[in-house]
Parts: C-alpha cells; sequence; structure tokens
C-alpha cells in the first residue's frame, strides 16, 4: 500500500516538474520573442535614416525625411535656392544678413531669408557657430569649401550630419561636381526630379548658346577681352580670366587664352595693349575701379581700339559668393547679341536673363540687378 502511494506522490511530482519546465521553455519563448521584436524596432530606426557620400568622398548616414537644414560656405544656400527648398532652411550665415544681396540673385528673390537666425559668420572662410546651429536644431548641416578637418570637428561638436557640396575647382557652371552636388542634395532633400530639371536646364541652355555659335570661322569672330573680374574685390581692368566661362559658352575668341591658364589672371596694361582687342567687357562689379583709372590715365584706354569704336560693354558680376550660375548664362546671351548680332536676332537679353532667374530662383531679378549695377549696356566713359 505504502509501496503503491509512493509511486502516486513520484508520478505527481514529476508532473509537476514536467509543467514548471514547460513554463520554463515558454519563459524562453517570451523572451526571446521580445528581442526580435526589439531588433525589429532597431531595424525600423535603421530604415529612419540613408547613408550618402559626399563630394569629400565621405559617407554620411542622414534622416530619410529632412525638413530643418542649414548652409554654410559661399554658394550653399544658392543650392537650396534652386532645390526650391527654403521651406526647410531654419538658419543662415551673417553674410546672407550684412552683405548686399545685388550679386547674388537668389538672395533678392527671397529676402525673407536674412530674417532667419545666424549660425555663424559667411564669406571665403565661413565659420560656423556650433552652438548657434544646436539651437535651431537642424536634420543636416551642408557646407561648401571647408576644409575637411573642419567639417569633421563641426559634425563632431554638433552631433549632427554634415555633408560636403561643391561648384568645382574652377566655379564654372556645368562642372561634374556641381551636377553631383545638385543630385546628392536632391536626393538629401526628396528634391530628386527638381534636381534632374536644373540640371538639364543648365546644359540645354549651355547647348542652345553654343549651337548658335560653334560654326563661326575663328577669323570672322572679333577678339575679346575681359576686364574688372572680381578676385578677392572689385578689381580692374587688368583682372580678367583665361577662359571666362560665358566666352567660352559663345565660342568668342577671347585674347586672354594664349596665356594658356584656367582660372583668373592678372595682365599688364602693356599685354592689353598688345592684344588691342575689338571688343572688351567690363564686369561691372568692378567698373567703379576701372572708371577711376580712367580718369588717371585715360591716355591708355583711349589707345585701345575698343574705346576708340566704342565697343565696350558692361557685364553683371557673377562671382558672389561662388557662381551664380543664372547670371553668367544671361551674360552669355548678351555677349553673344553684342559679338553675333544675327545669331541672336530672336533674344532679347534682358528678357531671356529675367526666363533663365525666373527657373532657377523663382523670381524675375534682371531689373534689380541692373538698377545696382548697369545692366547689359555699352559704357561710354566720358559719361560713366
Amino acid at each position: 500500500m505504502i509501496s503503491k502511494i509512493s509511486k502516486i506522490l513520484l508520478g505527481v511530482f514529476s508532473i509537476v516538474i514536467i509543467l514548471g519546465m514547460c513554463g520554463c521553455i515558454g519563459s524562453d519563448n517570451t523572451n526571446n520573442q521580445n528581442v526580435e521584436n526589439s531588433n525589429t524596432l532597431d531595424t525600423n530606426k535603421d530604415l529612419d535614416t540613408i547613408k550618402v557620400v559626399d563630394l569629400y568622398n565621405r559617407e554620411v548616414e542622414v534622416p530619410k525625411n529632412v525638413n530643418r537644414i542649414v548652409c554654410c560656405g559661399p554658394g550653399c544656400l544658392r543650392l537650396i535656392v534652386y532645390l526650391n527648398a527654403t521651406n526647410k532652411v531654419v538658419g543662415v550665415e551673417n553674410s546672407e544678413k550684412e552683405w548686399i544681396p545685388w550679386g547674388k540673385p537668389y538672395r533678392i528673390a527671397n529676402p525673407e531669408l536674412a530674417d532667419l537666425p545666424t549660425i555663424g559668420q559667411g564669406g571665403p572662410s565661413p565659420k560656423p557657430d556650433p552652438e548657434a546651429i544646436i539651437m535651431v536644431e537642424p536634420d543636416v548641416i551642408f557646407v561648401t569649401y571647408m576644409p575637411k578637418e573642419e567639417v569633421e570637428k563641426l559634425q563632431e561638436r554638433t552631433g549632427i550630419p554634415v555633408v560636403v557640396l561643391s561648384y568645382g575647382k574652377l566655379a564654372t557652371f556645368n562642372d561634374r561636381e556641381l551636377f553631383k552636388s545638385l543630385e546628392l542634395t536632391g536626393k538629401i532633400l526628396n528634391k530628386e526630379k527638381r534636381a534632374k530639371d536644373v540640371i538639364n536646364f543648365i546644359n540645354n541652355t549651355l547647348k542652345d548658346l553654343q549651337e548658335r555659335t560653334k560654326d563661326i570661322p575663328e577669323d570672322e569672330k572679333p577678339k575679346v577681352y575681359m576686364g574688372g573680374v572680381g578676385f578677392k574685390g572689385a578689381r580692374g581692368i587688368d583682372s580678367t580670366m583665361c577662359k571666362y566661362p560665358p566666352f567660352v559658352a559663345v565660342n568668342a575668341r577671347n585674347v586672354a587664352e594664349e596665356l594658356n591658364r584656367e582660372g583668373h589672371a592678372f595682365v599688364s596694361k602693356e599685354q592689353i595693349l598688345k592684344w588691342n582687342p575689338d571688343v572688351i567687357f567690363i564686369d561691372e562689379g568692378g567698373l567703379k575701379v576701372v572708371l577711376e583709372d580712367y580718369r588717371k590715365n585715360p591716355e591708355f584706354y583711349n589707345s585701345l581700339k575698343a574705346f576708340q569704336s566704342g565697343e565696350v560693354y558692361g557685364l553683371l558680376p557673377y562671382r558672389f559668393s561662388a557662381t551664380n550660375i543664372g547670371t553668367a548664362l544671361a551674360n552669355g546671351y548678351y555677349i553673344g547679341k553684342v559679338l553675333y548680332p544675327d545669331r541672336f536676332k530672336d533674344i532679347d537679353p534682358e528678357e531671356r536673363a529675367d526666363e533663365i532667374f525666373i527657373f532657377l530662383v523663382g523670381k524675375p531679378v534682371y531689373k534689380d540687378m541692373k538698377d545696382f549695377w548697369g545692366g547689359f549696356k555699352k559704357l561710354n566713359f566720358t559719361e560713366e
């Protein structure tokens, strides 16, 4: 009898142990499920970001949906305007507030940008203020013309992803780095179609300028020179560009190209006299400097063929905070109209300028620039 009872108790005890073990197994399954749910949450969190490669070839992780941004460095904010994304900008450099806007169509068209909080010093050597940037809580910081070590330092100090953009080495208006910057920014801001449209617009405009002038024999082209080109400030007649982009766009016969250099150059007045160009264009950003020099040394200027024949013309300055692409393209049409009137007989340069500005910055700003600089016109130095 006792043995029978013992067997029964042993069986019950075994069942209890088995049930306990089942309970433990159930608990382990629950914990595993919690772990799986946790991993799923992490994965979903990861899906809220994307990885991009910037113009320094840095891999940067940015939010998938970017709604708040700031821009540091020359021309950086302009690219955002071109992409119709100014509503995402939450702070600007002091140069956007304190410097005259008349050389920057994107600022003329968007005066409200100057009312945003200041996030650092602008200009050729930008100095972002990390604390001020943190205060406006951007999702991404875009920068241009900033050394890599400073980019890394800014990202470390703010804890905010920093993406480097570029206009390219010579800051022309069809540089591959410029187009990569537009594509990259478009991807980050969900403006990929607009980025593509802007690139196509630039390319199609350049193609039109090229097609109108590509078959003109070299010996039928007037010799041209560009003076007064800005270089770290306003400059005089001796400041030029060996491959002035608007000249290149219309296949102009630029006398300075014989220097066999790229970019900016200072040349002597003796060299200009030697070249003795048929037509001279003056960057109106340096026109005041040229006029002051003319008053001091009229003999030099009046010795030039272009001044004797009245073939001296004003162009809008396009190098303000890097390249104002719209201004450079508009200059191309005016240059074409002056040099090859038959090839541009269907073009009103002022109207074409506003068509370009409307597409790129959203408003017709040519008149504002003309009122300040002088606009597209023949220059009479005895009256100027």
